[in-house]
């Protein structure tokens, strides 16, 4: 078995499970070890069992716990996420801050608190799981589609400031992946647009996709791979799209 990051260490976020948990297991049988952060603690610590890694059980949203945060690690993996359906004038304000705080603040925060090892070091890989949905919209999506937005910027930024010390920074732009945070859109959706779960992936989800299958977690953690390695090093300020041709229309 070829282990290309062995000696790097890793921090993936929302890596109990669905996509971070299958990027933690793609980085620790490379050779990483992997730091497996989640607000789910007993999950967090069975994967990083699993994987010889260490468990974080940490709440992302808190982002003022974040702000004094020094983290040694070579390999960041920004994933924790979560997903609320609402027409605008409905979403209550709490939950859109909510959602802003996690999911653009936090990898903000953890980024700010990587870079001088990285700096360092000479040597960084941030990865961010952004979404098809960091570069085209959909309707009742408010906040998501406004923290992948920032996501990108903030991740471009990265990759003008940590280039010269060998740093990257880059996005993996997914479509819809067969994770629980799905699971639980199909229901939401199905509320919003008035029709029935069974209906969901083909009318809303995939309509616009030019394969009408759901992503892997695994395949995302392919790509993650290679982003955090020596042969990726030329590669930043990007975003990678795995939408089955969504966003090429």
């Amino acid at each position: 078995m070829t282990t290309p990051l062995a000696g790097r260490k890793a921090l993936v976020t929302g890596a109990a499970s669905g996509i971070g948990e299958a990027v933690a297991r793609a980085l620790a049988e490379a050779g990483a070890l992997v730091v497996v952060a989640d607000l789910n603690g007993e999950d967090a610590t069975r994967v990083a069992d699993d994987i010889g890694g260490e468990a974080w059980q940490v709440d992302l949203s808190d982002t003022a716990a974040l702000a004094d945060l020094t983290l040694d690690v070579d390999i960041l993996v920004n994933n924790a996420g979560i997903q609320h359906v609402s027409p605008i004038e409905g979403f209550d304000p709490a939950k859109f801050h909510h959602i802003l705080g996690l999911m653009l603040e936090s990898p903000f925060l953890l980024v700010r608190a990587a870079l001088p090892h990285m700096y360092a070091g000479g040597y960084g890989r941030i990865i961010n799981i952004s979404s098809v949905h960091g570069l085209r919209a959909s309707e009742f999506k408010s906040a998501y589609v406004a923290a992948k937005h920032g996501l990108e910027g903030l991740s471009k930024v990265t990759a003008l400031e940590g280039g010269p010390h060998g740093v990257t920074s880059n996005c993996v732009n997914p479509g819809y992946v067969r994770t629980p945070l799905v699971d639980r859109q199909i229901a939401e959706q199905a509320i919003a647009h008035g029709i029935p779960e069974s209906e969901v992936i083909e009318k809303v989800m995939l309509t616009g996709s030019a394969i009408k299958r759901l992503l892997e977690p695994a395949e995302v953690a392919d790509l993650v791979l290679w982003l955090s390695g020596a042969t990726a090093s030329m590669v930043t300020g990007a975003s990678y799209t795995m939408d089955g041709g969504w966003s090429a229309r």
